[in-house]
């Protein structure tokens, strides 16, 4: 694995990665604009799943639950400028503005294609990666994400309901949730801040609703979903196991004949 982050300041980074696919499953803590340059990224979410390209830009809103696979292609690694835009920043720029967001539920991931302007922006940062000894200055590296802010303001009227909202998450309906986001691999620790409980409250909710841990309830639903994933939908397991919340090929297959009595090869092939 040649898996590389270079950071010109704590907000700014370049992403490289070489080998065949780099898959991780997070919940930002902050808004990530990206602009893709080379490879392909596969973004799974509990409603929609998104392909992206070299040109490519987008914004990944924050505490968003996401699968995330990346692929080196066409010879080239898989490469992105990614920029973070903080709570603190957002802050900041919108204090001095008068704007009124409204309550989105769960924004959505936007594309914004291979837009001229956000292009500009985030190919001028190129350059700065390659200082070996002078820090990238802090005045500059604000004016750019400011740069960045006030663009896509420009490009999408609705953008400020998503960078304006401050708020955290607040206590939802646990059965809901957990129906709809149970294939992210995630520490409980997330899962219970994304329902807006503490992860004592989280694991008392969730065995009063469900009759069981979260452990043993979470691997049931994935291996069910990937069971019928391999027999309807005539998928492989490689590409299931990614998708459906675990970790490695071996510990699908192993989980999954633990399970069903029969190895998802066996299931994918028809001897099922």
């Amino acid at each position: 694995m040649d898996y590389q982050l270079k950071y010109i300041t704590p907000d700014i980074k370049l992403s490289s990665y070489e080998d065949k696919l780099f898959k991780t499953e997070v919940v930002f803590d902050h808004h990530m604009l990206v602009w893709f340059i080379s490879g392909e990224t596969k973004i799974i979410q509990a409603d929609e799943s998104h392909v992206f390209k070299p040109g490519d830009i987008f914004l990944i809103p924050r505490n968003q639950l996401a699968t995330i696979i990346n692929y080196p292609k066409d010879g080239l690694p898989h490469k992105s400028v990614v920029m973070h835009l903080s709570t603190d920043r957002l802050r900041d720029f919108y204090a001095k503005l008068d704007v009124k967001p409204k309550v989105v539920s769960t924004p959505k991931i936007v594309r914004f294609g291979n837009h001229p302007l956000l292009k500009s922006c985030l190919a001028s940062l190129i350059p700065y990666f390659d200082m070996q000894e002078e820090a990238f200055p802090e005045n500059i590296a604000s004016l750019k994400i400011t740069e960045a802010i006030s663009i896509l303001r420009t490009l999408d009227m609705g953008i400020d309901d998503v960078l304006a909202n401050f708020e955290e998450p607040h206590k939802i309906d646990l059965a809901t949730f957990m129906e709809r986001n149970f294939m992210f691999n995630m520490p409980l620790e997330k899962f219970s801040y994304l329902t807006g409980r503490s992860l004592t409250t989280f694991k008392r909710d969730f065995h009063k609703v469900f009759r069981t841990t979260p452990q043993r309830w979470l691997t049931q639903k994935r291996l069910e979903l990937a069971h019928y994933q391999l027999s309807k939908n005539n998928r492989k397991p490689v590409e299931v196991y990614l998708e459906t919340g675990f970790e490695n090929l071996s510990h699908f297959s192993f989980a999954f004949k633990r399970h069903f009595g029969y190895t998802p090869t066996a299931l994918a092939e028809g001897g099922r």
